[in-house]
């Protein structure tokens, strides 16, 4: 004779706070690159509001000038531990340290789309010399390349 084992059905066993509002995974940032959009003058309450905030990585924050569009980006890595919201006007961004790139996924993607006849192959070879010291981001679907220069490092 066979004996049937009963499982109780525990409702809320895994006690997990998903957040379906944020458009991010904040348990994946670990040493993620932020860069958080500014002006000159609120620059420096930037620095000082976020390195109270968060802990910041390698003590250090640069301050990149985007000439084109007059404004500033802060980047800066912070400790996954006391993420709990992303700050406004940031994006987070990957960097080729070689040639000072910082981008984002959808903007390599689009990038490759526009070298590669419209075809996203993640083996696409980037010569990345060609887009030295920017960000490359998207906007409306279309890849946008952002020029800077240091404005200056931050040791905290």
């Amino acid at each position: 004779m066979e004996t049937a084992t009963i499982l109780q059905n525990n409702i809320g066993i895994y006690k997990m706070n998903y957040d379906f509002e944020s458009p991010y995974n904040i348990s994946d940032l670990n040493n993620k690159l932020f860069c958080t959009f500014t002006t000159l003058d609120n620059l420096e309450g930037l620095v000082s509001s976020l390195s109270s905030k968060y802990s910041i990585m390698y003590n250090k924050m640069f301050a990149l000038y985007i000439k084109s569009n007059d404004e500033y980006v802060l980047t800066y890595n912070v400790d996954q531990g006391n993420v709990s919201e992303i700050p406004d006007n940031t994006i987070l961004v990957h960097r080729k340290k070689e040639t000072n790139t910082l981008y984002t996924i959808n903007a390599l993607n689009e990038l490759i789309k526009s070298l590669n006849g419209g075809v996203v192959n993640i083996k696409f070879p980037i010569d990345w010399k060609h887009y030295r010291n920017c960000i490359l981001l998207t906007q409306h679907n279309e890849l946008k390349q952002l020029n800077t220069k240091i404005h200056k490092i931050i040791e905290l």
